[in-house]
Protein backbone atom coordinates (compact mmCIF):
# COMPACT_ATOMS: atom_id res chain seq x y z
CA UNK A 1 0.00 0.00 0.00
CA UNK A 2 1.40 3.57 -1.26
CA UNK A 3 1.99 5.59 1.53
CA UNK A 4 0.73 9.46 1.20
CA UNK A 5 3.13 12.22 2.33
CA UNK A 6 1.49 14.53 4.83
CA UNK A 7 0.59 17.80 3.85
CA UNK A 8 1.30 20.66 5.97
CA UNK A 9 -1.39 22.34 7.94
CA UNK A 10 -2.12 26.23 7.13
CA UNK A 11 -1.98 27.78 10.40
CA UNK A 12 -5.57 29.00 11.67
CA UNK A 13 -6.09 32.92 10.71
CA UNK A 14 -5.83 34.89 13.78
CA UNK A 15 -8.03 35.99 15.38
CA UNK A 16 -8.93 40.16 15.01
CA UNK A 17 -8.85 42.16 17.75
CA UNK A 18 -9.74 45.57 18.65
CA UNK A 19 -7.16 48.32 16.99
CA UNK A 20 -4.48 49.06 19.53
CA UNK A 21 -5.43 51.88 22.22
CA UNK A 22 -2.45 53.78 20.88
CA UNK A 23 -3.10 53.74 16.62
CA UNK A 24 -6.53 54.39 17.48
CA UNK A 25 -5.31 57.60 19.10
CA UNK A 26 -3.43 58.64 16.48
CA UNK A 27 -5.54 57.70 13.54
CA UNK A 28 -8.44 60.04 15.55
CA UNK A 29 -6.14 62.47 17.12
CA UNK A 30 -6.75 65.28 13.80
CA UNK A 31 -10.84 65.30 15.26
CA UNK A 32 -9.22 65.18 18.82
CA UNK A 33 -7.66 68.30 19.04
CA UNK A 34 -10.07 70.45 16.54
CA UNK A 35 -12.83 69.20 18.93
CA UNK A 36 -11.05 70.53 21.76
CA UNK A 37 -10.66 73.94 20.02
CA UNK A 38 -14.24 74.33 18.92
CA UNK A 39 -15.24 73.68 22.78
CA UNK A 40 -12.82 76.45 24.02
CA UNK A 41 -14.06 79.07 21.66
CA UNK A 42 -17.29 78.65 21.90
CA UNK A 43 -17.59 78.28 25.66
CA UNK A 44 -18.13 74.95 26.54
CA UNK A 45 -15.59 74.59 29.51
CA UNK A 46 -16.20 78.51 30.84
CA UNK A 47 -20.04 77.44 31.04
CA UNK A 48 -19.33 74.15 32.86
CA UNK A 49 -16.21 75.55 35.14
CA UNK A 50 -18.87 78.54 35.77
CA UNK A 51 -22.15 77.28 36.17
CA UNK A 52 -21.54 73.80 37.00
CA UNK A 53 -22.99 70.05 35.74
CA UNK A 54 -24.92 70.66 32.16
CA UNK A 55 -27.04 68.37 30.01
CA UNK A 56 -26.06 68.70 25.97
CA UNK A 57 -29.90 70.68 25.48
CA UNK A 58 -29.00 72.90 28.44
CA UNK A 59 -25.41 74.09 27.11
CA UNK A 60 -26.88 74.59 23.75
CA UNK A 61 -29.37 76.82 24.98
CA UNK A 62 -26.47 78.92 27.08
CA UNK A 63 -24.09 79.35 24.46
CA UNK A 64 -26.99 79.94 21.72
CA UNK A 65 -25.08 76.96 19.57
CA UNK A 66 -27.03 73.79 17.67
CA UNK A 67 -28.29 71.23 20.10
CA UNK A 68 -27.31 68.21 17.51
CA UNK A 69 -24.13 69.30 16.76
CA UNK A 70 -23.10 70.55 20.19
CA UNK A 71 -24.14 66.70 21.68
CA UNK A 72 -21.62 65.16 19.14
CA UNK A 73 -19.44 66.99 20.29
CA UNK A 74 -19.53 66.63 24.09
CA UNK A 75 -19.90 62.94 22.79
CA UNK A 76 -16.32 62.42 21.02
CA UNK A 77 -14.82 64.83 24.41
CA UNK A 78 -16.44 62.59 26.98
CA UNK A 79 -14.95 59.57 25.10
CA UNK A 80 -11.38 61.58 25.01
CA UNK A 81 -12.06 61.72 28.70
CA UNK A 82 -11.81 65.49 28.86
CA UNK A 83 -15.59 65.72 29.99
CA UNK A 84 -17.17 62.98 32.24
CA UNK A 85 -21.24 62.92 32.61
CA UNK A 86 -23.24 61.53 35.19
CA UNK A 87 -25.78 58.80 34.89
CA UNK A 88 -28.33 61.83 34.60
CA UNK A 89 -26.56 62.56 31.87
CA UNK A 90 -25.23 66.00 32.84
CA UNK A 91 -21.40 66.86 31.85
CA UNK A 92 -18.85 68.00 34.24
CA UNK A 93 -15.06 68.87 33.42
CA UNK A 94 -12.85 66.43 35.14
CA UNK A 95 -10.58 67.68 38.08
CA UNK A 96 -7.42 66.58 36.48
CA UNK A 97 -8.37 68.12 33.19
CA UNK A 98 -10.09 71.76 34.81
CA UNK A 99 -6.65 73.68 35.67
CA UNK A 100 -5.66 73.67 31.42
CA UNK A 101 -9.10 74.29 30.78
CA UNK A 102 -10.35 77.16 32.74
CA UNK A 103 -10.06 80.29 31.47
CA UNK A 104 -8.86 81.92 35.00
CA UNK A 105 -6.14 79.64 35.80
CA UNK A 106 -2.56 79.99 35.00
CA UNK A 107 -2.08 76.46 33.62
CA UNK A 108 -4.75 77.04 31.24
CA UNK A 109 -4.21 75.90 27.32
CA UNK A 110 -6.97 77.64 25.61
CA UNK A 111 -4.51 79.76 23.34
CA UNK A 112 -1.98 77.14 22.94
CA UNK A 113 -5.28 74.81 21.48
CA UNK A 114 -6.08 77.85 18.98
CA UNK A 115 -2.59 78.32 17.68
CA UNK A 116 -2.32 74.73 16.63
CA UNK A 117 -5.55 74.73 15.02
CA UNK A 118 -5.20 78.41 13.13
CA UNK A 119 -1.63 78.07 12.84
CA UNK A 120 0.78 75.07 12.78
CA UNK A 121 -2.20 72.88 11.42
CA UNK A 122 -1.84 74.45 8.01
CA UNK A 123 1.96 74.89 7.72
CA UNK A 124 2.21 71.11 8.57
CA UNK A 125 1.29 70.26 5.00
CA UNK A 126 4.68 71.52 4.33
CA UNK A 127 6.20 68.10 6.09
CA UNK A 128 5.60 66.56 2.75
CA UNK A 129 7.43 69.29 1.00
CA UNK A 130 10.14 68.82 3.66
CA UNK A 131 10.14 64.75 3.63
CA UNK A 132 10.44 64.36 -0.14
CA UNK A 133 12.63 67.23 -1.33
CA UNK A 134 14.80 67.89 2.02
CA UNK A 135 14.29 71.13 4.30
CA UNK A 136 16.64 73.31 2.21
CA UNK A 137 14.64 73.25 -0.68
CA UNK A 138 11.31 73.24 0.98
CA UNK A 139 11.96 76.32 2.61
CA UNK A 140 14.37 77.66 -0.09
CA UNK A 141 11.23 80.05 -0.95
CA UNK A 142 9.27 80.81 2.56
CA UNK A 143 9.64 83.57 4.45
CA UNK A 144 11.97 83.34 7.21
CA UNK A 145 10.00 81.77 10.22
CA UNK A 146 9.09 84.51 12.54
CA UNK A 147 8.34 86.96 9.59
CA UNK A 148 5.39 84.22 9.33
CA UNK A 149 4.44 84.14 13.03
CA UNK A 150 4.54 87.77 13.26
CA UNK A 151 2.68 88.66 9.76
CA UNK A 152 0.02 91.03 11.20
CA UNK A 153 -1.81 91.37 14.64
CA UNK A 154 -3.85 88.98 14.58
CA UNK A 155 -1.13 86.06 13.65
CA UNK A 156 1.02 87.55 16.52
CA UNK A 157 -1.73 88.25 19.34
CA UNK A 158 -2.32 84.45 18.48
CA UNK A 159 1.53 83.35 18.82
CA UNK A 160 2.13 85.71 21.95
CA UNK A 161 -1.49 84.13 24.16
CA UNK A 162 -0.06 80.46 23.42
CA UNK A 163 3.30 81.21 24.44
CA UNK A 164 2.23 83.12 27.40
CA UNK A 165 0.19 80.26 28.84
CA UNK A 166 2.80 77.30 27.81
CA UNK A 167 5.25 79.58 29.71
CA UNK A 168 3.87 81.56 32.39
CA UNK A 169 2.87 79.42 35.07
CA UNK A 170 5.28 76.85 34.73
CA UNK A 171 7.98 79.53 35.21
CA UNK A 172 7.13 80.36 38.63
CA UNK A 173 8.93 76.64 39.32
CA UNK A 174 11.94 77.50 36.99
CA UNK A 175 12.54 80.88 38.55
CA UNK A 176 12.58 78.99 41.78
CA UNK A 177 14.58 76.08 40.71
CA UNK A 178 17.03 78.79 38.95
CA UNK A 179 17.72 80.25 42.41
CA UNK A 180 18.50 83.82 40.79
CA UNK A 181 18.41 85.30 44.82
CA UNK A 182 22.16 87.03 43.66
CA UNK A 183 21.03 88.47 40.35
CA UNK A 184 20.24 91.96 39.87
CA UNK A 185 19.40 92.44 35.83
CA UNK A 186 17.80 89.54 34.05
CA UNK A 187 17.85 89.89 30.34
CA UNK A 188 14.91 87.79 28.60
CA UNK A 189 16.59 87.11 25.23
CA UNK A 190 13.22 86.55 22.80
CA UNK A 191 11.27 86.71 25.73
CA UNK A 192 7.99 87.63 23.99
CA UNK A 193 5.33 89.09 26.21
CA UNK A 194 7.30 88.61 28.88
CA UNK A 195 6.00 85.07 30.89
CA UNK A 196 9.12 84.74 32.53
CA UNK A 197 10.41 88.17 33.22
CA UNK A 198 6.96 88.74 35.15
CA UNK A 199 7.51 85.80 37.56
CA UNK A 200 10.85 86.49 37.95
CA UNK A 201 9.32 89.56 38.67
CA UNK A 202 6.99 88.60 41.14
CA UNK A 203 9.33 86.16 43.23
CA UNK A 204 12.38 88.06 43.17
CA UNK A 205 11.63 92.05 44.39
CA UNK A 206 15.12 93.23 44.11
CA UNK A 207 15.16 92.35 40.33
CA UNK A 208 14.79 94.06 37.24
CA UNK A 209 14.35 92.62 34.20
CA UNK A 210 14.99 93.30 30.25
CA UNK A 211 13.05 91.68 27.49
CA UNK A 212 14.98 92.16 23.98
CA UNK A 213 12.85 90.99 21.25
CA UNK A 214 11.30 92.26 17.83
CA UNK A 215 9.63 95.66 17.79
CA UNK A 216 5.85 93.66 17.67
CA UNK A 217 6.16 92.64 20.99
CA UNK A 218 6.39 95.84 23.15
CA UNK A 219 2.68 96.44 23.17
CA UNK A 220 1.84 93.42 25.00
CA UNK A 221 5.53 93.85 27.12
CA UNK A 222 3.58 96.83 27.97
CA UNK A 223 0.28 95.43 28.79
CA UNK A 224 2.25 93.11 30.96
CA UNK A 225 4.31 95.98 32.38
CA UNK A 226 0.47 97.76 33.68
CA UNK A 227 -0.86 94.18 34.41
CA UNK A 228 1.09 93.71 37.06
CA UNK A 229 2.45 96.85 37.98
CA UNK A 230 5.87 96.42 37.21
CA UNK A 231 6.37 99.68 36.27
CA UNK A 232 10.41 100.33 35.32
CA UNK A 233 11.33 96.93 36.63
CA UNK A 234 10.47 95.85 33.29
CA UNK A 235 11.60 97.12 30.12
CA UNK A 236 12.27 96.30 26.82
CA UNK A 237 15.05 96.71 23.84
CA UNK A 238 13.90 96.24 20.32
CA UNK A 239 16.52 94.14 18.88
CA UNK A 240 16.93 91.41 16.12
CA UNK A 241 19.50 88.49 18.22
CA UNK A 242 20.76 87.19 14.98
CA UNK A 243 22.29 90.61 13.84
CA UNK A 244 22.95 92.47 16.92
CA UNK A 245 24.66 91.81 20.42
CA UNK A 246 22.79 90.96 23.51
CA UNK A 247 22.28 93.77 26.14
CA UNK A 248 24.45 93.25 29.25
CA UNK A 249 23.39 91.72 32.78
CA UNK A 250 24.20 89.21 35.33
CA UNK A 251 21.44 86.33 33.88
CA UNK A 252 20.81 85.96 30.39
CA UNK A 253 17.29 83.51 29.55
CA UNK A 254 16.92 82.20 26.78
CA UNK A 255 13.05 80.23 26.59
CA UNK A 256 11.52 78.22 23.94
CA UNK A 257 14.24 80.21 21.88
CA UNK A 258 17.02 77.57 21.02
CA UNK A 259 14.84 74.64 19.59
CA UNK A 260 13.60 77.40 16.93
CA UNK A 261 17.16 77.17 15.79
CA UNK A 262 19.70 74.92 14.46
CA UNK A 263 23.16 74.02 16.17
CA UNK A 264 25.15 76.43 14.58
CA UNK A 265 22.92 78.93 15.54
CA UNK A 266 22.28 77.85 18.47
CA UNK A 267 26.02 78.19 19.17
CA UNK A 268 26.12 81.08 17.92
CA UNK A 269 23.55 82.82 20.23
CA UNK A 270 24.50 81.44 23.07
CA UNK A 271 28.54 82.68 22.18
CA UNK A 272 26.71 86.14 22.57
CA UNK A 273 25.38 85.38 25.88
CA UNK A 274 28.61 84.50 26.90
CA UNK A 275 30.09 87.85 25.75
CA UNK A 276 26.93 90.24 27.15
CA UNK A 277 26.82 88.59 30.79
CA UNK A 278 29.06 89.44 33.84
CA UNK A 279 31.57 87.62 35.07
CA UNK A 280 30.08 84.69 36.87
CA UNK A 281 26.53 85.41 35.57
CA UNK A 282 24.32 82.62 34.82
CA UNK A 283 23.00 81.45 31.12
CA UNK A 284 19.60 79.85 31.65
CA UNK A 285 18.05 77.38 29.08
CA UNK A 286 14.84 76.19 29.21
CA UNK A 287 13.45 74.12 26.94
CA UNK A 288 11.17 70.56 26.58
CA UNK A 289 14.08 67.98 26.54
CA UNK A 290 13.64 64.58 24.94
CA UNK A 291 14.31 62.00 27.13
CA UNK A 292 17.70 60.20 26.43
CA UNK A 293 16.52 57.71 24.78
CA UNK A 294 15.67 60.41 21.87
CA UNK A 295 12.06 59.77 21.44
CA UNK A 296 9.56 60.82 24.52
CA UNK A 297 7.62 62.41 25.97
CA UNK A 298 5.03 62.56 23.55
CA UNK A 299 4.26 65.79 23.66
CA UNK A 300 8.13 66.98 22.58
CA UNK A 301 8.04 64.15 20.04
CA UNK A 302 5.04 65.78 18.63
CA UNK A 303 6.23 69.53 18.73
CA UNK A 304 9.75 68.11 17.25
CA UNK A 305 8.01 67.40 14.04
CA UNK A 306 5.75 70.82 13.55
CA UNK A 307 9.20 72.26 14.39
CA UNK A 308 10.22 71.04 11.34
CA UNK A 309 7.70 72.67 9.05
CA UNK A 310 7.51 76.18 11.40
CA UNK A 311 11.23 76.80 12.18
CA UNK A 312 14.50 75.67 11.44
CA UNK A 313 15.16 74.01 14.49
CA UNK A 314 14.23 70.84 16.70
CA UNK A 315 13.75 69.83 20.36
CA UNK A 316 16.69 68.10 21.85
CA UNK A 317 18.01 66.22 24.94
CA UNK A 318 19.49 67.58 28.25
CA UNK A 319 22.80 65.83 26.86
CA UNK A 320 22.89 68.33 23.78
CA UNK A 321 21.97 71.37 25.17
CA UNK A 322 24.76 70.57 28.19
CA UNK A 323 27.44 69.85 25.16
CA UNK A 324 26.42 73.78 23.25
CA UNK A 325 26.59 75.72 26.48
CA UNK A 326 30.11 73.95 26.84
CA UNK A 327 31.43 74.66 23.38
CA UNK A 328 30.08 77.87 23.76
CA UNK A 329 32.34 78.63 27.26
CA UNK A 330 30.30 77.98 30.11
CA UNK A 331 31.10 76.12 32.87
CA UNK A 332 29.11 74.91 36.13
CA UNK A 333 26.88 73.23 33.51
CA UNK A 334 23.94 71.48 35.13
CA UNK A 335 20.22 70.30 34.29
CA UNK A 336 17.59 71.38 36.63
CA UNK A 337 13.90 69.66 35.83
CA UNK A 338 10.35 70.85 36.42
CA UNK A 339 7.41 68.61 37.25
CA UNK A 340 5.91 69.99 33.84
CA UNK A 341 7.52 70.09 30.14
CA UNK A 342 9.72 73.12 30.06
CA UNK A 343 12.88 72.15 32.15
CA UNK A 344 16.35 74.40 32.83
CA UNK A 345 19.40 74.00 31.92
CA UNK A 346 22.15 76.17 33.17
CA UNK A 347 25.75 77.47 32.61
CA UNK A 348 27.81 79.94 34.76
CA UNK A 349 30.46 82.79 33.00
CA UNK A 350 33.68 81.68 34.42
CA UNK A 351 34.61 84.69 37.00
CA UNK A 352 37.93 85.63 35.10
CA UNK A 353 36.74 85.30 31.62
CA UNK A 354 37.53 88.01 29.59
CA UNK A 355 35.00 91.49 30.05
CA UNK A 356 32.63 91.37 27.51
CA UNK A 357 31.85 93.09 24.10
CA UNK A 358 30.94 96.72 22.84
CA UNK A 359 27.80 96.52 25.09
CA UNK A 360 30.21 97.41 28.27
Amino acid sequence: MARTTPQPQSAPPAAHGPMPQALESAVYGLFATCALDLAVRHGVFRELTEHGPSRSAELATALGVDQDTLGRLLTLLRSLEVLAADGEGRYTVPDQARPYLDGSDTRYLGGFVHHLVDSTFGRLRHLESCLTRGKAAADATRPEPFAEIYRDEEATDRFLDAMWQLSFDVSGELVEAAGLEQVHHLVDVGGAGGPFSVAALLRRPGLRATVFDLPQVAQRLQQARQRYRLGARLAFIPGDFHRDELPPGDCLAFGYILSDWTDDTCLELLRKAHRALAPGGLVLVMERLFDEDGYRPLATAAMNLSMQAETQGRHRTAAEYLALLRRAGFTGCEVRRSSREKHLVIGRRADNAHPPGRWW
